[in-house]
């Protein structure tokens, strides 16, 4: 079964460039402007969007990132309003893939059967789950490649050649590459260095490998989009929403534009890409 995905990849590798794959929380600052924010972002470039699944405990996660699920937990998003939300964007889009990521205890509580279904039926075509291992496939990942989702694993820099193919086993849609050891939005990737681990794990897989955390200016992103099939961000989106927020930590008239805005920025770098490797 093909997924928008692997569509969106195939579209890309003809194209001869990589995806812009961008990263926001559900629900941050609250439902109504985070659908305004996600609705946006095709259009100013985003490529394939992954949305966060609000969680009270997220150890991957920087300040930043906790921060903006502390924001949208406040305001009332949960697994189900998430889903609601994916749905309601659907209504205009019906092309660009969305990934939910994030943590497994919620969609325990839910149910597994009843989020993979929810999640198929809203328009949901991939999961990232920071704290799910290969060995806890049966878990999730095998019934999630089963309902028609891509199942997206993390390697890192510490996952050698002897763990790959485990991590790899039931791995698709694309490999999500993360760039350096630590949370979110701790430091910067070493273009040179993410090349390499590219390369690496591509002798391992025909899936398209994207990499993420540590991109945050036009010109990282470049870089990281010369070497992979993608490059991912999150914590800078995530940044410039949180610096249009009012006293209160409220949405104002700024917050769509100061998210779409960088955005477009960031594309334009990765959109440059190509040409620079040439």
């Amino acid at each position: 079964m093909t997924t928008r995905i692997d569509t969106r990849f195939a579209e890309l590798r003809r194209e001869g460039r990589a995806a812009f794959v961008t990263f926001l929380m559900a629900g941050d600052p609250d439902l109504e402007t985070s659908l305004a924010i996600i609705k946006a972002l095709p259009q100013a470039g985003a490529e394939i969007i992954e949305i966060g699944m609000p969680f009270t405990d997220p150890m991957a996660d920087g300040p930043a990132i906790q921060a903006s699920g502390l924001r949208a937990l406040k305001a009332g998003t949960t697994l189900k309003k998430t889903l609601a939300l994916v749905r309601d964007f659907r209504e205009g889009d019906d092309r660009t893939p969305i990934i939910l990521m994030g943590y497994y205890n919620p969609i325990y509580i839910y149910g597994v059967d009843k989020f993979l279904a929810d999640a198929k039926s809203s328009g949901v075509d991939g999961l990232i789950l920071v704290d799910m291992p290969a060995e806890e496939d049966d878990e999730l990942c095998i019934p999630a490649l089963k309902a028609g989702l891509n199942f997206i694993r993390l390697a890192t820099p510490t996952t050698d050649d002897k763990r790959l193919p485990a991590v790899l086993a039931n791995t698709s849609g694309f490999v999500y590459y993360v760039s350096i050891t630590g949370i979110t939005g701790s430091a910067s990737a070493d273009t040179e260095v993410v090349a390499a681990a590219v390369a690496r794990i591509k002798r391992h897989t025909h899936l398209p490998v994207c990499v993420g955390f540590g991109i945050r200016t036009p010109d990282q992103a470049r870089a990281i989009a010369s070497r992979a099939d993608g490059a991912v961000v999150g914590t800078a989106l995530v940044d410039a929403l949180q610096g249009s927020l009012d006293a209160e930590g409220r949405a104002t008239g700024k917050t769509v534009a100061a998210v779409a805005d960088l955005v477009a920025a960031l594309a334009q770098g990765v959109r440059g890409a190509r040409q620079a490797a040439e």
